[in-house]
């Protein structure tokens, strides 16, 4: 198995070096180059990529041996599986809080406090008590629902608000994020890898790396962002109120009755467009599994001795060629539809989870089989994400979206929550001998899962069947001629 994270490595950083180039052959427009060619938006891009890829990076670097660090400690595959549905848990809880705390710190200290709660997550992680390591993982929660909304906001509102860039070039930026978070995640595997492994520091190097990141970022929104806070005040838009205490009580009622009719807005228009409903469908039943797929992956091939490391790079260099292949597919000379792409998504999430029902077998477990699943399974999220963001833009509201997106997120949680609770009382009702049967029929429980994500892609587009808001622009409907 060493070997063979290495060649596999070697062969996907290849593919995905070959794919890029052929990628940015045939992907150019012309918003991209207007873009590229304003020193205004390049100097502001430049300064929002600074923190928020640091930011990135310090998430990334804790991702291979988070499940290393809790068996180093001796916990239980039960006990190590509560502390993952605890993270999980506290990115539901804190979904609204992530939403509503920009509006009172305001966006600039909202990124402050991301940075400083995931720090003392990263330090609580020298600890081997149990209930230090939940905070952690509440702290964890709190910081990954920060990180995927309040960057994000403090860009989007600078770029149109301060700066009064053209919208168009809001994907120019989150394109070049999209693609450096791909490249951030496979250097992180190395990286750690290199710390944990090579020089011998153990599993909890990794998240100690992460601290220094963190801590330039935080200087970069204290230091630099503080200048563009200081420019959207001289434009008038400073969240005035806040700066008065005898507003501050009124502000906070206001802002949470506009949070509340936001959340309602939101399950309106769930309730009331089907295809809305069906794509939030898709969306937690897929991405429910994968926070399952998080949590066994590592289980599952670490007794037969790969470094975690390589194989994490490789899990993010296999996403990064699906992310790519959906770029050329949907390109001008292939004109591919999303929709049958984010359909051969799931249906190559349920072969790689088939797979795995077989090579996770007790008595004979085949772990080169089970690595090649895993591989296929982040080749189908590199495909879905971005035919699922496809969609999404298309059939939810721009001005509902982070409601109806939050709606999502509640059974999306929900569901992996369940199976790996699930998961955990098999493992701790079991004998040891049984433990790794529990890890087979829970992917055999993902395959269903992936089964029924099909159905809801199906009826999605017999329903849409010619809706041209499910297509790609310029390509004709059934029927046309």
């Amino acid at each position: 198995m060493f070997v063979t994270a290495y060649l596999a490595f070697i062969v996907l950083t290849g593919l995905c070096v070959t794919l890029e180039i052929t990628a940015r052959r045939l992907t150019s427009s012309q918003a991209i180059q207007t873009a590229v060619a304003n020193p205004a938006f390049r100097r502001f891009q430049k300064l929002f990529l600074k923190a928020y890829l640091l930011a990135l990076w310090a998430d990334w670097l804790q991702g291979p041996y988070l499940y290393k660090l809790y068996r180093h400690y001796n916990f239980l595959e039960s006990q190590i599986a509560i502390l993952y549905v605890c993270g999980l848990a506290s990115c539901v809880l804190f979904a609204p809080v992530a939403g509503w705390l920009p509006q009172f710190l305001g966006r600039r200290q909202t990124c402050l406090l991301f940075c400083l709660a995931y720090s003392v997550c990263c330090i609580t992680k020298l600890s081997q008590d149990y209930f230090m390591l939940i905070l952690g993982r509440v702290l964890g929660g709190l910081s990954t629902s920060l990180l995927t909304t309040v960057f994000e906001a403090w860009y989007v509102h600078g770029h149109v608000d301060v700066h009064d860039f053209p919208k168009e070039w809001i994907p120019v930026t989150f394109g070049k994020v999209a693609n450096w978070n791909h490249g951030l995640a496979v250097g992180a595997g190395l990286v750690a890898n290199l710390f944990a492994e090579w020089l011998g520091l153990g599993p909890v190097a990794p998240f100690l790396l992460a601290i220094p990141s963190l801590a330039v970022c935080a200087w970069f929104v204290l230091s630099e962002w503080g200048q563009e806070d200081r420019q959207e005040g001289a434009s008038g838009d400073k969240n005035g109120p806040l700066l008065n205490p005898l507003n501050a009580p009124k502000l906070q009622m206001s802002t949470w009755v506009r949070v509340w009719r936001s959340c309602l807005d939101g399950l309106r228009c769930l309730l009331s467009d089907r295809r809305v409903m069906l794509l939030g469908g898709v969306q937690a039943l897929f991405e429910s599994v994968l926070y399952i797929f998080v949590f066994l992956w590592t289980p599952v091939l670490d007794p037969h001795g790969p470094p975690l490391g390589i194989v994490f790079s490789c899990l993010m260099a296999a996403s990064m060629a699906g992310s790519t292949l959906f770029r050329l597919a949907t390109s001008a000379p292939y004109r591919l539809q999303p929709g049958h792409l984010l359909c051969l998504a799931v249906l190559l999430a349920f072969f790689s989870f088939f797979m795995l029902t077989f090579s996770t077998m007790p008595d004979q477990p085949r772990p080169r089989e089970s690595l090649l699943a895993f591989l296929l399974l982040e080749l189908a999220c590199g495909l879905y994400f971005p035919a699922v963001s496809f969609l999404q833009g298309r059939v939810v509201p721009m001005e509902r979206r982070a409601a109806v997106l939050a709606w999502f997120r509640l059974p999306l949680h929900l569901l992996a929550c369940l199976g790996l609770l699930a998961l955990h009382g098999e493992v701790s009702g079991s004998g040891a001998g049984e433990a790794g049967s529990g890890t087979r029929h829970m992917f055999a429980g993902c395959a269903g899962t992936m089964l029924a994500a099909l159905l809801a892609i199906v009826s999605l587009f017999t329903l849409g069947r010619n809706d041209a808001d499910l297509r790609l622009e310029g390509t004709k409907l059934e029927g046309e001629i």
